[in-house]
């Protein structure tokens, strides 16, 4: 997944003015306006780096003068101890826009880093780890973009990359074979289906309308397995719900193709970064 600069920019400036507003007292009081001095990123934790450039950018925003030096890029290991980057610029800017920074660095290392533990707790099966759409308002380009650094995909961005019969589209329209026929009268032909099933009886009639992706919301492994020889191959399966650190290997066995996981965006760890001036 490739960011572009507009995204971050306006994602950053959008921080930037909730957190300064139109002056940083302190700052602004304190330091003198041509005083000049040099930072750097230390890794206080181990794990996956994402969001660097991210960062540094919130230092040439605020002073174009800022000359940045990173030594750790995005998707490379850090661990505890290691100086990821280092910026020169206007002190005033190194102060104003540090915690900015360091919510965005932090956040996404621990998306890419929580994505990355559960990549490799499923290494030699056949699934793949995916995102939701369970991300914080505002930011999920930024969240789908660390999932992708940590080894993960992405799973649908928007509302309008798929459509996806949830229990409440079923619920709202009446019936599964009933919701499948109206959507495939009035969408476009690139556009895949994907539903929604808790179990196996429901599996079999997603399987005779013949949808490309079924969700196997909540089941048992047994029942996911169970689920994989009835679709041989027909359809992808997706597992979702209550999935963990201690379940994603047992769950990955049973021959799905993704497990998606809103707790790589909705409730993540963030990474253990600080910001230290030379002296």
């Amino acid at each position: 997944m490739k960011l572009m600069q507009f995204q971050i920019d306006d994602i950053i400036k959008t921080a930037l003015l909730e957190d300064i507003n139109y002056i940083d007292v302190t700052t602004d009081y304190l330091v003198d306006d041509e005083k000049t001095d040099t930072a750097y990123y230390l890794a206080k934790d181990d794990g996956v780096l994402c969001g660097i450039d991210i960062a540094m950018r919130v230092f040439t925003l605020l002073d174009d003068t800022a000359r940045c030096e990173i030594l750790i890029r995005d998707g490379e290991p850090a661990k505890k101890g290691d100086i990821i980057a280092r910026i020169t610029a206007h002190t005033r800017a190194l102060l104003k826009g540090e915690r900015t920074a360091l919510n965005l660095i932090q956040h996404l290392s621990g998306i890419a880093t929580a994505t990355n533990r559960c990549v490799k707790l499923i290494e030699g099966t056949k699934a793949t780890i995916a995102d939701t759409r369970k991300t914080l308002p505002g930011l999920r380009v930024l969240q789908k973009y660390a999932v992708t650094v940590g080894g993960g995909r992405n799973h649908r961005y928007n509302l309008s990359d798929c459509a996806m019969l949830k229990d409440t589209h079923l619920d709202a329209y009446g019936s599964m074979t009933g919701a499948v026929t109206a959507l495939r009268e009035k969408m476009g032909h690139t556009v895949k289906i994907e539903v929604e099933v808790g179990s196996l009886e429901e599996l079999r009639e997603a399987l005779d309308l013949g949808v490309e992706i079924i969700m196997l919301d909540n089941m048992s492994c047994e029942q996911m397995a169970e689920a994989v020889k009835l679709t041989a191959g027909r359809a992808k399966l997706e597992a979702s719900g209550n999935v963990t650190a201690e379940t994603i290997r047992a769950i990955a066995e049973t021959g799905v193709d993704i497990i998606s996981m809103g707790a790589l965006t909705h409730s993540v760890k963030a990474f253990d970064i600080s910001m230290k001036m030379e002296k």
